[in-house]
């Protein structure tokens, strides 16, 4: 399916899957429900397939990201408001922007018990923002790394509503 296209299983899709400000934020930036790229995702997935860090390091490449991108992949996602506990995140959810991180997804993937791969990043911060082989999304930046959600749709309603995302921590 091109973009424009409504995935099968998502067509009948309701407008409340997410809380009012975040389908707000995501239609914005052009979502809507059933979107459905697969078309980027497949690129997205071969770029990432095909790169080899200088140290040898390859990207892990699943269903739950791909899936992900087809969704949301290219969205800009600028919300407004104060954020409930912290601001919210402006975001670019374009997967290239982990492309030369391959070593560092997969040390923290290791650490975690699964693979990562990149979901794209939060723009004010620097922050990069990762899904796992389960759906659950990470974001990683200088401060540390982070447990945004369980999955695309409630990380995507923290990082909008400015839910404080709970650390990483070593045991």
């Amino acid at each position: 399916m091109n973009e424009g296209q409504m995935h099968p299983d998502r067509a009948a899709a309701s407008s409340s899957r997410f809380p009012v400000l975040v389908d707000t934020a995501l239609r914005g930036a052009g979502w809507q429900p059933g979107r459905w790229d697969i078309k980027q995702a497949e690129v997205w997935a071969d770029t990432l397939r095909e790169h080899t860090s200088p140290a040898g390091h390859t990207h892990a490449v699943f269903p739950a990201a791909v899936e992900a991108w087809a969704e949301f992949g290219g969205l800009r996602i600028s919300p407004t408001g104060p954020g409930r506990q912290v601001a919210p995140a402006l975001l670019h959810l374009d997967p290239l922007h982990g492309l030369h991180l391959a070593r560092t997804l997969g040390d923290l993937g290791r650490a975690l018990g699964t693979e990562l791969c990149p979901l794209g990043a939060e723009t004010d911060t620097g922050a990069l923002l990762a899904i796992d082989t389960e759906g659950r999304v990470y974001a990683l930046d200088h401060t540390g790394d982070w447990y945004v959600g369980p999955d695309i749709d409630r990380a995507l309603t923290a990082l909008v509503t400015g839910i404080t995302p709970a650390r990483l921590t070593a045991g």
